[in-house]
């Protein structure tokens, strides 16, 4: 899923190559993308952007007198640059179409769960409807962030990627960050001390901005057409079974729900593996409970005879 850095990338592309263009036309290649009926999509037609920003993990396209075009990308949205004006719509993937000032810019989902939303929001009062209410870490000062992290007792990883909590991070930027503050995803937030509270804090401001910067500097005077959630300079996050790049350890993960959180035990956990409930359960005692027990077990795998 598109996370801060890379709306924020997305809402820097679109403002510098459409602001002041006229919405010339909004097609449809998927009637279940819209999500509202009124105002209708007809009345954002013909009308100039004045103004592109983030709302979390939306997008939001600011027309002049309104309405506002409220996108959001969920997993496998993204969008691509077409030089032309009226490009084909993909029949498989492709979800939406905004002509501007003779390009256009589509909107495309790559999953059979079709969860991308466009909505047509009227008002201020209407859009305003739509955060969620997460704390923007770069406009807050550490009381804030400590204020909001403890205010419910949940994990860090849950924390941060709550968008009632935090607004815009998610499962990728929030093991970046954890790793960085060097603390484990399932540290309990009533239990964090001050100094772990302060490191998570910078921790999160400078995760968040410098790959803001990289993105931007990737893109230059582009457009961000290979927005991904796994990257290769990244600490942990996808990186599982490969060496931690501070410590060498191998990085783990713990898979739940849809989800799962990427860390490096040496870094963030004091060399203690972090089990998944399903495969405890299953494995009980012989769940190994260090590295060392780990490569114990698979070295006793490769000198066990086939068969």
């Amino acid at each position: 899923m598109p996370e801060l850095p890379d709306v924020e990338v997305y809402v820097a592309s679109i403002r510098r190559l459409f602001a002041g263009a006229a919405l010339e036309r909004v097609r449809l290649g998927s009637p279940f993308v819209l999500r509202s009926v009124a105002p209708p999509l007809s009345a954002a037609e013909g009308k100039v952007l004045r103004d592109v920003r983030r709302m979390g993990k939306r997008i939001v396209l600011e027309l002049a007198d309104g309405p506002f075009l409220v996108v959001h990308l969920m997993v496998a949205g993204r969008f691509h640059l077409k030089p032309r004006a009226a490009a084909p719509i993909p029949r498989k993937a492709g979800l939406a179409a905004f002509d501007l000032g003779g390009r256009t810019l589509l909107l495309t989902e790559a999953s059979p769960k079709k969860r991308a939303s466009l909505h047509v929001v009227g008002t201020e009062g209407e859009l305003a409807a739509f955060a969620r209410g997460g704390l923007e870490v770069l406009e807050a000062d550490e009381p804030a962030f400590a204020r909001v992290l403890r205010s419910e007792s949940h994990t860090l990883k849950r924390a941060l990627t709550d968008p009632r909590l935090f607004s815009g991070i998610g499962n990728a930027y929030s093991d970046e960050i954890l790793h960085a503050a060097r603390l484990s995803p399932f540290a309990l937030t009533g239990r964090l001390a001050d100094g772990d509270v302060a490191r998570l804090f910078a921790a999160t401001r400078r995760t968040l901005v410098e790959w803001t910067d990289r993105l931007l500097a990737e893109t230059g005077d582009g457009f961000p057409e290979k927005v991904t959630a796994f990257r290769e300079e990244m600490a942990v996050h996808g990186r599982y079974g490969r060496p931690c790049p501070a410590c060498g350890a191998p990085v783990q993960r713990v898979i739940y729900a849809e989800n799962e959180a990427n860390y490096c035990p040496g870094c963030q956990t004091g060399g203690r593996l972090l089990a998944d409930r399903s495969l405890s359960r299953l494995l009980r005692d012989d769940w190994p409970r260090t590295l060392e027990e780990l490569e114990e077990r698979r070295d006793a795998l490769r000198e066990t005879p086939p068969g």
